[in-house]
């Protein structure tokens, strides 16, 4: 099967990946577009991985307001909190596209009868690490929030992005509307503020691609 580049195995060879299908640890499910794979309030013992595809993570409050949390590309993992946690989840996860995803049941890292196999230790090593990045990332969601006015909360969010891909030239991963609910913004005020910053001289843009020429609050 090979490690299809998943950081969740990451140091665990092929023979132990086969094994782990052997015991049902896998499986793999479709979804289209605005499918729901994770409810709100559900409880959950496996993770997604992302084969293809995007997943969004958001949260919908009683009043219908949408706020997207996070989006979840090829290769990444989702869920693993509330998995090894057993919490109810507090967000949805849904297919922003047509989107491929193996499960992975976390069940298997309590079980007595694995403890003794290097790969259960190494993927408890490789999840420690993916929360942790998480973390990071969603207090630098809370960064891009904090400003009262749309251009602060761009800049913030533009100088995240070039520090990322350390250059002023990059991709981000969302839409407008998307863009929008990320930075918890109306999004004709966004498109408005985007344009006035190409306007100044300030950003370059097409679709999702950025070019920032100066950055000013």
């Amino acid at each position: 099967m090979g490690n299809l580049e998943m950081p969740v195995f990451k140091n665990i060879d092929n023979e132990d990946l086969v094994y782990l299908k052997s015991i049902n640890a896998f499986r793999i499910e479709k979804y289209k577009r605005n499918n729901i794979i994770f409810h709100t309030g559900e409880i959950i013992h496996e993770i997604g991985i992302v084969i293809s595809g995007n997943v969004i993570i958001e949260n919908n409050d009683l009043w219908g307001n949408k706020t997207i949390l996070s989006i979840v590309t090829s290769g990444q993992v989702f869920g693993e909190s509330y998995a090894y946690s057993h919490l109810p989840l507090m967000v949805n996860t849904v297919a922003a596209d047509s989107a491929t995803i193996l499960f992975f049941d976390l069940n298997i890292l309590d079980n007595p009868i694995y403890s003794n196999c290097s790969w259960q230790d190494k993927i408890i090593r490789n999840l420690l690490r993916i929360a942790t990045r998480k973390n990071i990332i969603l207090s630098n969601r809370s960064f891009c929030t904090a400003p009262k006015t749309i251009r602060g909360r761009l800049s913030i969010y533009f100088s995240g992005q070039s520090t990322i891909n350390n250059s002023n030239e990059f991709d981000i991963p969302f839409n407008r509307q998307q863009m929008a609910d990320f930075l918890n913004l109306d999004r004709s005020a966004l498109s408005k503020e985007l344009c006035k910053m190409r306007n100044e001289g300030l950003i370059d843009f097409n679709k999702n691609h950025f070019i920032i020429y100066n950055i000013d609050n």
